[in-house]
């Protein structure tokens, strides 16, 4: 979301009133979920809690191959009854499966190579599941594990910020159902190994729902079959993101078209919504080919173009599921000229799904792009107002309290978190580095990194290229190999340090000097302009410091185009005052 993050473990008060305001409500009051049946919950396991962190070695030993799921939903009693015929092809040697599995849906049997496997052969105690195989594969062996299990799926307190089940019903009463898991991962209704580069590189979603529901999902439509009072709907996606696979049901009315490509393909184009809001859906769907358009020319193909651009409305906010993207902002104006929300969560189809991050650590490659192209993409329609008054509001909101990288395995929660971790600075920090590194770099270098970073070539083209994963260290190397140059000082600062660099500047007589002020005095030779009366110069920095002779009287304006992400203290001061008013405004409550 463009410098309104998605938002994810995000207190209301980190909302700037001057963001909320330009956003008019964010909708963040999205279509409640069904609370007064809601059942009791029993709690999740830490390790169920948790996704990402160090992957188990057990799990490294592995490829997943393919995941058959089968998934009949009751929206009645809140639960589902599945099946998961999981395939892997061993990297080296292994007796074991370890996958992810949420200890409250139970297991009922699994089987391995089509052969029953006794219950002492595997334990899901706090829900790593652990299958001691029959035999022990060698490097290049496969296997296929079926698992089968039932029972209620965590259910989302507030989706998406806490994650699982939106059980829910439209206006008129009928079952509205849909999945959001980033946070706590895949494993709260499917096994699975619920890490980044846990990916499963093909996976077959059934999924069985009451007549007359729908269910939307990822990929291709395979086909739909019914079985009397049921209908089952076959969904089939490549190389799926782990939390990107969702479960969506509802009475849904469906929109398609087709956006030509200037690559030369068609991609289908398919909007399933909630009846009711006919004109509002139409012209949303009619901003899908515009985005296209626009992500294609500054990024490259479309990356699942032969799958669709998929799209559903939903009981909550909104997530970057694989081409069936969560949309829940009802319809809302900001003034922008295009929907927000859609068009953050659709950037993440190439900043997330294309290109996926290594670890959680490197979650900003995710976040940090597809908010920046919010306000690249207002610049296409609105011109630099649109694009600089969108990155204003994004510079209001930093927090700089932790690096946006460890350095080190992380699990979601430790990334998101606003006390411990970068919290909602891998959205909006990251943005506006992108920025400065766009004009520190010039478009053509800033648009071939990205290009690389997410197809790894620079000529991609539908069918020669297919999603992998990158790290953060892959950018900075990708930024130095494409322009010629060593910017590792430029990164070390803004993606491993958590304090802004800071420009001092001193006037004695006509000699104005700048200094850049650095965490640990790191090296930033970071070029500073200056408007000198009608004259705009560029002072090198080179050693991080700089002096020009200015003319008495003369004006002079520094960073006159806002190139410099940097220390401010108008606005460290404004922050200190809202968080002032806030304490003022909550002791007047008390």
């Amino acid at each position: 979301m463009p410098g309104f993050p998605r938002p994810r473990r995000m207190p209301m008060h980190a909302l700037r009133p001057a963001l909320l305001a330009a956003c008019l409500a964010l909708s963040l009051s999205s279509h409640a979920a069904d609370t007064t049946s809601l059942p009791t919950q029993p709690p999740l396991t830490t390790l169920t809690e948790n996704s990402g962190g160090a992957m188990p070695a057990e799990q490294k030993r592995v490829h997943f191959d393919h995941a058959e799921l089968h998934i009949a939903v009751d929206p009645s009693e809140q639960s589902i009854d599945a099946s998961a015929t999981l395939t892997f092809t061993a990297r080296e040697s292994t007796n074991v499966l370890l996958l992810d599995l949420d200890r409250n849906l139970p297991i009922s049997a699994i089987e391995v190579d089509g052969k029953p496997l006794a219950a002492k052969d595997w334990s899901n105690p706090e829900g790593r599941l652990r299958i001691q195989l029959p035999r022990t594969l060698a490097s290049g062996d496969k296997v296929s594990a079926t698992v089968n299990y039932a029972g209620r799926p965590h259910v989302a307190k507030k989706a998406p910020w806490d994650g699982g089940f939106v059980w829910s019903h439209t206006a008129d009463g009928q079952p509205w159902v849909g999945s959001a898991v980033e946070g706590e991962g895949c494993d709260l209704f499917w096994p699975c190994i619920d890490h980044p580069q846990g990916k499963p590189d093909l996976v077959d979603l059934y999924v069985t729902v009451p007549k007359p529901l729908v269910a939307p999902g990822n990929g291709v439509l395979i086909g739909v079959s019914d079985e009397g009072d049921k209908r089952t709907y076959h969904w089939r996606a490549k190389h799926p993101t782990t939390y990107a696979i969702s479960i969506n049901v509802g009475p849904f009315k469906e929109l398609q078209g087709e956006y030509h490509s200037r690559y030369g393909n068609t991609i289908p184009l398919q909007y399933w919504y909630i009846e009711g809001e006919d004109a509002q859906a139409k012209a949303l769907f009619a901003e899908f080919s515009r985005m296209l358009d626009f992500n294609e020319t500054y990024i490259g193909p479309y990356p699942f173009g032969d799958e669709k651009m998929g799209v559903v409305e939903t009981p909550y906010l909104g997530m970057e599921h694989q081409t069936i993207n969560a949309y829940g902002n009802h319809y809302a104006k900001d003034g922008s000229g295009f929907d927000w929300l859609l068009q953050h969560e659709f950037a993440h189809e190439w900043f997330g799904n294309q290109m996926t991050n290594a670890d959680w650590d490197d979650m900003w490659l995710h976040e940090a792009f597809a908010t920046y192209w919010q306000p690249f993409y207002s610049w296409s329609l609105n011109g630099d107002m649109g694009y600089y008054a969108w990155l204003g509001r994004l510079r209001m909101t930093l927090r700089d309290r932790h690096p946006l990288v460890s350095g080190k395995n992380e699990t979601e929660a430790q990334v998101y978190d606003e006390v411990n971790g970068p919290g909602q600075d891998i959205y909006n920090k990251g943005a506006l580095m992108l920025h400065s590194l766009r004009a520190l770099i010039g478009d053509r270098a800033f648009f071939d990194s990205i290009r690389l970073l997410v197809y790894g070539r620079p000529d991609p083209k539908p069918g020669n290229f297919e999603p992998h994963y990158a790290s953060s260290r892959d950018f900075v190397d990708i930024v130095s190999k494409v322009t010629g140059r060593d910017l590792g000082w430029f990164f070390n600062v803004y993606l491993y340090q958590a304090a802004l660099p800071k420009l001092d500047i001193q006037r004695q007589g006509d000699t104005l000097n700048l200094r850049w002020e650095t965490p640990s005095n790191l090296p930033f030779p970071m070029p500073v302009e200056l408007q000198v009366g009608d004259t705009l110069q560029t002072i090198p920095m080179d050693h991080g410091s700089g002096s020009i002779t200015v003319p008495t009287g003369a004006l002079v304006v520094v960073d006159p185009h806002s190139k410099l992400l940097r220390d401010e203290p108008q606005i460290t001061e404004f922050q200190q005052w809202m968080k002032e008013q806030r304490a003022k405004k909550k002791g007047n409550q008390d």
